[in-house]
């Protein structure tokens, strides 16, 4: 199932984004999707990921700030982002977390998130 991004864009510090993870196929048989971010530079990190059931992880630095929702018949998983920072600001990709967790990810199309005054 490839999983691709968007709803990125420019927003100001304490504002709101949606981003959405759209799949190819039906997404009701992968256990938990996550939702990472890569800033400048850096790696891809975790932020927040949801299971089939429903139940939400979250990063610390995007608790209470950030909140994830599955939609298993839309096939689409997005993340509500509120009261954003500057260091929110970097690349967003959504991905398998069973699959991310084998190694060698194969990320797909990622999506520009710019906080900024």
């Amino acid at each position: 199932v490839q999983l691709q991004a968007s709803g990125g864009g420019l927003v100001q510090p304490g504002g709101s984004l949606t981003l959405s993870c759209t799949a190819s196929e039906s997404i009701s048989a992968i256990t938990a999707i996550g939702w990472f971010h890569q800033a400048p530079g850096k790696h891809h990190d975790l932020v927040s990921a949801i299971t089939r059931s429903g139940s939400e992880n979250y990063a610390d630095s995007v608790r209470g700030r950030f909140t994830i929702s599955r939609d298993n018949a839309k096939n689409t998983v997005n993340l509500q982002m509120n009261n954003m920072k500057s260091e929110d600001t970097g690349v967003y990709y959504c991905a398998d977390i069973a699959e991310w967790r084998r190694g060698d990810y194969r990320w797909g199309q990622g999506t520009q998130v710019t906080v900024s005054s």
